[in-house]
């Protein structure tokens, strides 16, 4: 499709009303990928694009002829909009067909936005940027508007014409329609099926000048010690050379505005993984994904390792980065330095730590690449880590199906590591809509432990292969069917057995309405080599397992104003039984209040002691417009009997500014009486000038 160039002055208001829109080209031609793979749409959608060398414009019009059965519960940036009648947007700035940008809007004009991961496997939806939408709900469906800045996003300046791709959701009809790439086997966000966006303006990104300073007021109290009162000001400043590199510098580095972790439940004897959430390390994040098949097993370069350690803040003096695309070669480079702190009784000294990661496209849609990360946050002597990888990828095997195959290869070294230190893995995939087929391997050595990574268990040999088998039935009340078969291997590396696993899913439907039912049979085993707690006062002793567990899951579709899942596993465990119970609910009366509750029960009977665990928590959302919202998060655990509740408002006054004020409260269960643990209250101002 065609842009066309703006000639006269656009109100951002949701009406497609102007000149400019009347005179740009329109596609219309949409079609469905679900529930009918190339069918007609049960409402029209229009798409027109306009240009300017600052800024995108585009316009939607989504023709829906009962507009007061559309759903949109959401105001809240960064929601799920996959649930909601919504559009998506996904742009390859540089058309290389592995990397894109994606912006989506709901009708109460909820913005989302998130890089295109994995090649298009995944998406990083933590990422954010500055760009505006105003929607508008009419007789005749609903439109929206969206600007989208040009110093917002990196890009191919000597291209005029970049990858791009609409998607509708009309959720009701649980019905999906794209413009591009309307092959189930392929994902939206795939930007090498993208269609072409053509009439691209020389983009004039300005200067290029980016400074964001931050005033943080912040009062804290520990226990029932004295208010701490403190003043900090933060700097971040970004510097373009050249339209697709980005030279970045952060003073005094706060992250005053992230949302708490959400807590979780532990029955392994491996830790647990969180996500990072800090805006800093997320901007340009896709560069430094490393691997294809690695999953959770091998993360060489986790952020999280960087300013926290044990779940603690370790202050950032200051960092720099540099992140970008020479031609087919992306690249990205940290460093950051941190202050001393103690931390848990223990002395952290001030340690500078950084990564550097280079990825090559070759071919249409592979690439080669390296990786390699420097410094340790306890100090314990020079560290580094460096790894390449080799993805193969393409989605035109066999004619138009998805094949990849992945191989990468990981050392790890620190003085106080002896013995093998490092990691291999190898995957061929084979991922589509009705058959998807996957093998994987791991080699970790037992020395491997990269300063800077997360890698939760070492000295193995893991075999992963996976079978789904997905049919469509021509069944009215059936969408989709998914039979599933995973089985899962690991010996240490002499080959003696540690753990099995065989999860079978004889029962996974996906109903016509939306609603889903599922139940699992999943046999397993563990050789534990020597004891492990898997509660308080609760200890397994060293031997081998056989158990089986069962699982029911029920879904209620999204659409719903009470939807939700509801998780019973059960069986024997460990020579005992346990019994796991999950659920989450949400509640959306309105698009201006919605609710959502999320809650563990573990009961374990076991030989070696019995052990309750219960995990809750509450969110509520308010959303007076998507520029302001309080978000409300009460958690409690019955593992640390503690009682967190974390509230945010976050008001953003301006596309280039925000406030947020930031409450947190901790108390402990005493049994006779709460006792409290931390009190903060946090303002924070930023607003980013741009020139």
């Amino acid at each position: 499709m065609a842009a066309f160039p703006v000639s006269g002055a656009i109100e951002l208001d949701g009406l497609l009303n102007e000149p400019d829109w009347a005179q740009a080209p329109v596609v219309d031609q949409l079609r469905t990928t679900v529930p009918v793979e190339g069918g007609v749409p049960s409402g029209r959608t229009t798409v027109r694009v306009l240009t300017h060398p600052r800024f995108l414009l585009i316009g939607i019009e989504c023709f829906d002829d009962s507009p007061e059965q559309i759903v949109n519960f959401s105001k809240l940036r960064d929601s799920d909009l996959e649930n909601e009648d919504h559009v998506r947007i996904v742009i390859d700035p540089f058309l290389d067909g592995q990397s894109g940008l994606i912006f989506a809007v709901n009708a109460s004009g909820a913005r989302y936005d998130a890089l295109v991961s994995n090649r298009g496997e995944s998406e990083n939806s933590d990422w954010d940027a500055i760009w505006e939408a105003r929607t508008q709900i009419t007789a005749s469906g609903w439109t929206v508007e969206i600007r989208i800045p040009i110093q917002s996003f990196s890009f191919n300046k000597n291209l005029r014409e970049g990858g791009f791709n609409v998607e509708r959701r009309i959720q009701r009809n649980q019905e999906t329609i794209r413009w591009a790439n309307i092959r189930r086997d392929q994902w939206f966000i795939q930007t090498s099926r993208a269609g072409l966006l053509t009439n691209l303006p020389e983009f004039n990104y300005g200067v290029g000048l980016n400074v964001r300073p931050s005033l943080i007021e912040d009062v804290t109290r520990q226990g029932e010690a004295d208010y701490q009162f403190a003043f900090d000001p933060s700097l971040d400043i970004s510097q373009r050379i050249g339209s697709n590199v980005v030279a970045t510098a952060t003073l005094n580095t706060d992250f005053a505005e992230t949302e708490v972790d959400t807590r979780q439940t532990n029955l392994t004897r491996f830790p647990l993984f969180f996500p990072e959430k800090r805006a800093f390390f997320l901007e340009g994040a896709d560069i430094f994904e490393f691997g294809f098949g690695l999953g959770g097993n091998i993360i060489p370069f986790f952020s999280r390792r960087i300013g926290l350690y044990q779940g603690n803040e370790v202050p950032i003096l200051a960092g720099g980065k540099l992140n970008g695309r020479l031609g087919k070669t992306a690249f990205g480079g940290l460093a950051m330095r941190t202050r001393s702190v103690t931390v848990n009784d223990t002395d952290l000294p001030a340690s500078t730590m950084g990564v550097v990661r280079m990825r090559r496209n070759v071919m249409r849609e592979s690439s080669v690449g390296f990786i390699g990360t420097f410094g340790d946050p306890e100090s314990r002597g020079s560290s580094y880590t460096a790894g390449v990888d080799y993805t193969f990828q393409t989605t035109r095997f066999n004619g138009n199906k998805n094949f990849l195959v992945g191989v990468s290869g990981i050392y790890a070294d620190r003085p106080d590591l002896s013995g093998d230190q490092t990691a291999f893995s190898l995957k061929v995939d084979y991922p589509n809509d009705i058959w998807d087929v996957a093998l994987t391997y791991l080699r970790i050595g037992d020395a491997f432990d990269p300063s800077l990574g997360f890698v939760p268990r070492r000295g193995i040999n893991s075999w992963r292969a996976g079978m789904t088998y997905a049919p469509r039935p021509s069944w009215k009340w059936l969408r989709q069917m998914r039979n599933q078969l995973f089985l899962f291997y690991i010996t240490d590396l002499k080959g003696t057995w540690e753990s099995y696993r065989i999860f079978t899913a004889p029962l996974n439907w996906r109903l016509e309405s939306g609603d889903r039912v599922e139940a699992n049979y999943m046999p397993r085993g563990e050789r534990l080599v020597e004891p492990f707690q898997i509660a308080e006062g609760v200890v397994i002793p060293e031997g081998e397992y056989h158990f089986t567990r069962y699982r029911l899951e029920a879904e209620l579709a999204a659409k719903r104003k009470l939807n939700g899942q509801l998780t019973w596993w059960f069986g024997s465990f460990y020579g005992g039984r346990l019994d796991e119970l999950e659920a989450t609910l949400n509640l959306n009366p309105s698009s201006i209040l919605n609710f959502e509750f999320i809650g563990t029960h573990n009961i374990g009977r076991l030989p070696y002691g019995n052990f309750d665990q219960t995990l809750m928590g509450f969110r509520v959302r308010f959303n007076a417009s998507p520029d302001l919202q309080l978000n409300s998060f009460i958690q409690y655990d019955t593992d640390t009997r503690s009682l967190g509740v974390n509230a945010r408002i976050h008001w953003i006054y301006h596309p280039q500014g925000d406030i947020f004020l930031v409450f947190n409260h901790n108390t402990y269960d005493g049994m006779e009486r709460w006792e409290p643990i931390s009190q903060q209250v946090l303002l924070k101002v930023r607003y980013n000038f741009r020139l």
